[in-house]
């Protein structure tokens, strides 16, 4: 029997129940259990635990981005595998099972892994500024085939305003298209629905019933399908999302402590980061603080522990002792209070925001932006607006499609943290293997595969 291990990005235990007929089902007949989630309780972390088996202190992920000190830049949403060290699940399958391949679809870090197929989004970025939406694919011939088949890849709605159920209901099909196609060993899926409406409007909100309806039946009809097919399944999740009404903006403290550089670019403000005594790395709930100037660096922490909405300071040799972790992870890693979470902001006037900050710009952004997920509600007609871009990208004029808002108070769920109440944990259906840890279910995930084996 072959495995599939479908990834449910904010599922916990507390959504479960009458909106989730199916998963609810599926957790009463093969078992539910909650686990503490990995630090940072962030996608790119977590993902990395569960597929390592070890925390950062050895695979290296601190966060979604992080400081890179030689080139002096922010670096968000990379993709190379070559970033995570260690074996990984794969890997040591791959040792132990004959005939063993491994299908990781849109799991991070999906580029240049020795995984046999994966699916990962990928824009292409043609030499005269335009951003082509696409994917990218191992083998690169699979890229072709599974356009051919299922259409294009809807990147508008893995990420923005437009997020919503199509994305996940493309990823669902290519993985029956790479089952049907390649019978894999070992699929590894990951279906983000959840994170949007969650981060977005609060698991709270009128609206997440019928969210939960829609992952719900794509996530069961998933399920039947693989069981179909007797492939035994898993379903995990990374981290749940808890309900917030706090940002907060450590970048402007430092600023108005003068340990924040900011550099004029044609009447905007942009963060020098190599020039800064101190600055912040937002991520969710988790915020890296580097500290380049070394005699501030008990003022520093003076100031995070001392700033409302910070629940605790912790430094990376704590955390993660001296290695790959502590070369990349900030001087201080602040926690934000369960109710809060942090920006990336450092201007003080809205009028001199970098030119990103109203775009979708993962990469530009020294942080983690959850307002990418709204439309500015100041905007009158944001679609005549959207309307009018497009139209000039197609006529092959440039411009900048600034639709995103600036007030960090709409965003309504985060995570980060990883002491979070019980039915906020992360989950892991369908295994009976004890799990505490991301790196337990890292273990549970080898013991079902290996029971067929």
């Amino acid at each position: 029997m072959r495995l599939a291990v479908i990834n449910l990005v904010g599922l916990s235990r507390s959504l479960l129940g009458e909106h989730m007929p199916g998963l609810t089902r599926f957790a009463e007949k093969h078992g539910l259990q909650s686990y503490q989630p990995a630090f940072p309780a962030v996608t790119c972390t977590a993902q990395s635990s569960i597929l390592t088996g070890t925390s950062p202190a050895e695979h290296g992920i601190v966060a979604n981005g992080w400081y890179d000190r030689e080139s002096a830049e922010v670096r968000f949403w990379k993709q190379s595998n070559h970033l995570v060290h260690g074996d990984k699940l794969w890997d040591k399958l791959r040792r132990e099972i004959p005939g063993f391949t491994c299908a990781k679809i849109f799991w991070w870090y999906n580029m240049y892994s020795s995984a046999d197929f994966s699916v990962t989004p990928r824009p292409l970025y043609p030499a005269d500024g335009r951003k082509v939406f696409d994917i990218h694919t191992q083998p690169m011939g699979l890229r072709e085939e599974l356009k051919n088949d299922l259409g294009p890849f809807p990147f508008p709605a893995f990420w923005g305003p437009a997020a919503g159920i199509a994305s996940s209901e493309w990823i669902a099909a290519s993985a029956k298209w790479i089952e049907e196609n390649h019978a894999p060993t070992l699929s590894l899926v990951y279906l983000p629905h959840l994170d949007y409406s969650l981060q977005k409007d609060g698991p709270l909100a009128p609206n997440i019933p019928e969210e939960l309806r829609k992952i719900d039946k794509l996530a069961t009809d998933l399920i039947d399908f693989y069981e179909s097919r007797q492939v035994r399944v898993l379903v995990l999740s990374e981290y749940g999302i808890s309900p917030v009404n706090r940002p907060i903006h450590l970048n402007r403290l430092f600023r108005e402590k003068g340990w924040i550089q900011v550099k004029d670019e044609l009447g905007r403000e942009t963060l020098d980061c190599g020039a800064c005594r101190a600055f912040a790395v937002a991520d969710h709930q988790v915020a890296h603080v580097y500290v380049n100037d070394p005699t501030i660096r008990d003022e520093v922490r003076a100031l995070l522990e001392s700033t409302s909405g910070v629940d605790e300071v912790r430094t990376v040799a704590e955390s993660w002792g001296d290695g790959i972790a502590a070369e990349r992870a900030g001087e201080f890693i602040a926690i934000a209070a369960e109710d809060a979470w942090f920006t990336y902001y450092f201007w003080q006037d809205d009028a001199v925001a970098p030119d990103y900050a109203r775009t979708i710009d993962i990469h530009r952004k020294p942080g983690y932006d959850p307002c990418e997920l709204f439309l500015d509600p100041a905007i009158a007609f944001p679609k005549l607006k959207i309307g009018m871009f497009l139209l000039k990208k197609k006529l092959g004029l440039r411009g900048l499609l600034g639709v995103i808002p600036l007030d960090a108070s709409l965003v309504k769920g985060s995570h980060g943290r990883d002491q979070v109440a019980e039915n906020e944990r992360p989950v892991l259906l369908g295994s009976a293997y004890p799990v505490a840890t991301a790196e337990d279910v890292h273990l549970a995930i080898l013991d079902a595969a290996r029971a067929f084996s």
